[in-house]
C-alpha cells in the first residue's frame, strides 16, 4: 500500500508502519507538531490497513464507588476530595450481571467490571474477592460479552486467578507520562502502575490501558505517554479526555474544562494509531464534554477504532444509538464479533424511548409502546434464528474439519 499526503514528515512515518516498523519518541515528537488534516488522513489509512472497519464498543459498571484512599487529582471518587457522589461498597453480583445483559443489548462487545480503590485484595477482603469472581462468572457465563477487569493493584496470585476465570483485558490506565504523573497523584508512583500490569500480562491477560487528556500535560507528555505504552504492551489504548469534577484538584484549577482543543485531540489520537497501529484506540471519558455533537466523529476518522459506550464512572454518558450513528456517519460500523447485536433494534429503543419521554402526539403517539416493542421483538427473534442458522452452520463445519483432521492424522 502506498499512502502520500504530500507531507514528507508523515508520509515517511506511514510508510515504515505498513512496513512493519515501530515508531518512536522521536517520531512521535515530530508527527504531533504536523498539520491536523493530513495527520488525520494517515492515521485513517494505518487503521484502515491494520483493522477490520469497525469500532468496538465497551461498557462499565461502577461496581464499588467512592471511598478510595488514593489521591488522583482528576477523581471525583477519591476519599481526599469533597465532591458529593454517591459510595458503595461491592454490588450484588446479580445486579452487575444485569448491567452487563444492558450493555450487551446495547451492542457492547466487552464489559469492565470497575471498582474505586488501590487494588481488591483476596488476602485483606477475602469476602470482597469472593463476590468479585462471583460477578465475574456470572457475566462470563450468562452473556456474550468479553469480561474485562479494572480491580486496581494485583498480586501474581489475584492475576492469575482472574485470568483462569477468563478476564479478558486488565485495565490499569497510566493516565500521563512518567514525568507528567507526579503533578497529579502523589500516593503511588508511575512505576506502581506499571508493575500492576506487567503482572496482569504475565498472567496472559490483555492489557487496556491508557490517558486522560487535558490535564495541563504538554504535547510531549502525550507522546511520552504513547511510547511508555508501547514499551508495556496495550491491545486496548483508552483515550480520556479530562471531565473537571468539582470538588478534586483539577476540577477547582480547570473548572472552565480540559486543556485542549479539539485539534489537539485529533492530532494526539493521529500520533497513538501511528505509534501503536494494531491496538484498538479507544475514545472513552469525557468525549461529549469536550467534543461538539458535530465533532464527535472525528476522532474515528483520525485513528480511533474503539469507544466506551453508556454511562461512565461517576458521570453519564450518552446512548447506544448515539455512539451507533457516530460510528456510522464515519464510515465505519459496529463490531459484532463477541456480541452479534442488531443495531437497528439499538436505535428502534432509542427512538421508542425518546417518544414516551417527550410525550409524542399524534401519529406517533398512535403507534403504541407495545407495538414498537412487538416489532423490537421480531426483529431480536429473525435476529437470534439467522444466528442459531450460523451456529449450527458453524458445528457441521467444525464437526467436517475434525473428521478431516482425524483422517490426515
Amino acid at each position: 500500500m502506498v499512502y502520500e499526503t504530500g507531507n514528507r514528515t508523515i508520509d515517511d512515518a506511514v510508510e515504515r508502519v505498513l512496513a512493519g516498523e515501530r515508531l518512536d519518541r522521536r517520531d512521535g515528537l515530530a508527527l504531533i507538531a504536523q498539520p491536523v488534516e493530513a495527520l488525520a488522513a494517515a492515521a485513517d489509512a494505518v487503521r484502515a490497513h491494520f483493522g477490520d472497519g469497525t469500532v468496538d464498543a465497551c461498557s462499565i459498571v461502577n461496581a464499588k464507588a467512592g471511598d478510595c484512599a488514593e489521591d488522583c487529582g482528576f477523581c471525583a471518587q477519591s476519599v481526599h476530595f469533597d465532591t458529593g457522589i454517591e459510595t458503595y461498597g461491592f454490588l450484588d453480583p446479580e445486579s452487575i450481571l444485569e448491567s452487563a445483559r444492558r450493555a450487551e443489548r446495547d451492542g457492547a462487545q466487552r464489559f469492565g467490571i470497575v471498582v474505586a480503590e488501590k487494588g481488591v485484595s483476596k488476602e485483606r477482603r477475602p469476602g470482597e474477592w469472593e463476590e468479585v469472581l462471583r460477578a465475574i462468572r456470572l457475566v462470563r457465563d450468562e452473556t456474550d460479552v468479553e469480561v474485562d477487569a479494572s480491580l486496581g493493584i494485583l498480586t501474581e496470585e489475584e492475576a492469575r486467578i482472574l485470568a483462569d476465570e477468563g478476564i479478558n483485558h486488565y485495565n490499569h490506565n497510566i493516565e500521563t507520562s512518567p514525568n507528567f504523573f507526579p503533578e497529579i497523584v502523589d500516593s503511588h508512583s508511575f512505576d506502581d502502575r506499571v508493575e500492576t500490569l506487567e503482572v496482569a500480562k504475565e498472567a496472559g491477560m490483555d492489557l487496556c490501558a491508557g490517558v486522560i487528556l487535558g490535564m495541563g500535560e504538554s504535547p510531549t507528555d502525550r507522546v511520552d505517554a504513547a511510547v511508555a505504552l508501547q514499551d508495556i504492551g496495550v491491545s486496548s489504548l483508552p483515550v480520556n479526555i479530562l471531565n473537571p469534577v468539582a470538588g478534586t484538584p483539577l476540577g477547582e484549577q480547570f473548572d472552565d474544562g480540559a486543556q485542549i482543543t479539539t485539534e489537539e485531540i485529533i492530532q494526539t489520537i493521529a500520533v497513538y494509531r501511528l505509534l501503536h497501529p494494531e491496538a484498538r484506540v479507544r475514545l472513552t471519558g469525557g468525549r461529549e464534554a469536550n467534543l461538539a455533537e458535530d465533532e464527535q466523529h472525528l476522532p474515528f476518522e483520525a485513528g480511533a477504532d474503539g469507544m466506551l459506550t453508556g454511562d461512565y464512572l461517576t458521570t453519564e454518558g450518552q446512548s447506544a444509538a448515539d455512539d451507533i450513528e457516530i460510528v456510522e456517519r464515519a464510515g465505519l460500523e459496529p463490531n459484532r464479533d463477541a456480541n452479534d447485536f442488531d443495531p437497528d433494534a439499538v436505535k428502534a429503543r432509542a427512538t421508542d424511548r425518546r417518544e414516551v419521554a417527550d410525550g409524542a402526539s399524534g401519529d406517533s403517539a398512535e403507534r403504541s409502546s407495545a407495538d414498537r416493542s412487538s416489532e423490537l421483538r421480531s426483529r431480536e427473534e429473525a435476529a437470534s434464528r439467522d444466528r442459531e442458522g450460523a451456529t449450527a452452520d458453524d458445528e457441521t463445519d467444525t464437526a467436517a474439519g475434525s473428521a478431516t483432521s482425524n483422517v490426515s492424522d
